[in-house]
């Protein structure tokens, strides 16, 4: 069984932990329209349905463990974060959520058909350790399918943000080191990490989603409000260049203005693997 550390000594990890317990709600308020798009395919790769056991890794609000149930299968939802699980509960008071560790999962070898995570694996400080957790506990033939961001040039709400803390602020800012970002926005890397967790046939997709914004100014406020590597990276910068960034930032947004509707590509990468 897992025993879950929540001040554990990683300082990648602790800036996650700590700031999740947070946002909860801003995160559902921003995110949630967004990154509940890609859940259909998420959920076609492993064929979920009636009598399929599946996990749902780093859970969050709990979207993705809903959807699942919607169709049938006998989910658990599982996330670090406390308060993440007590908003999933508030959200779906019928279906199950638990404060467990990804990297450490608190399930016996085989217990389930399919292990999920929806835009979670990125905020992970080992994720190739959740996939061979994710393995472990997998029966044989069971798959794992993971969403991430493509990159920021794709995902042009991330690009608008990076790039205007290059051009008026700065990026050498003393936070703690964690994988990179956007590495699972690489197909190659994605299926390199597959085949070294034990997955065999890995394959990778893109997922078409666009961002609806009620403003220009919403981008700042939701990556300032309801992130945490971003936002931290934005709580960095001086005032000064704070305020320049957030211009720079109003001023892209404007420009994706269609017919009266803000709306910004944002696609996701779904990468799958099965445990032989």
């Amino acid at each position: 069984m897992n025993n879950l550390n929540p001040n554990p000594p990683d300082p990648f990890r602790a800036l996650e932990h700590s700031g999740w317990e947070k946002i909860p709600l801003p995160y559902h308020q921003a995110f949630g329209q967004l990154t509940q798009q890609a859940l259909p395919a998420l959920l076609d790769a492993v064929e979920a349905r009636s009598g399929v056991r599946l996990l749902d890794v780093a859970s969050g609000p709990g979207y993705a463990t809903a959807a699942a149930a919607q169709r049938g299968a006998a989910v658990v939802g599982l996330d670090f974060s406390p308060a993440m699980v007590a908003e999933a509960r508030r959200q779906y008071p019928k279906l199950v959520f638990q404060v467990g560790d990804a990297e450490a999962l608190p399930f016996a070898e085989g217990r389930f058909d399919a292990v999920v995570s929806n835009f979670g694996f990125l905020h992970l400080a080992r994720p190739e350790q959740a996939l061979r957790e994710a393995h472990r506990v997998l029966r044989p033939g069971g798959r794992v399918p993971f969403t991430t961001w493509a990159k920021p040039e794709e995902a042009i709400g991330f690009g608008m943000v990076l790039r205007a803390i290059q051009q008026h602020g700065r990026m050498d800012v003393a936070l703690p080191a964690g994988p990179p970002f956007f590495r699972f926005s690489d197909a190659d890397e994605c299926q390199r990490t597959l085949r070294e967790a034990g997955f065999a046939e890995p394959r990778v997709q893109r997922i078409p989603q666009v961002w609806r914004l009620p403003s220009p100014e919403a981008l700042f406020e939701y990556m300032a409000q309801s992130t945490v590597r971003t936002a931290a990276l934005l709580r960095a910068q001086t005032p000064e260049a704070l305020a320049s960034i957030r211009s720079a930032i109003t001023r892209d947004v404007e420009a994706h203005r269609r017919g009266g509707e803000l709306e910004l590509p944002m696609p996701a990468v779904l990468a799958v693997g099965h445990r032989p």
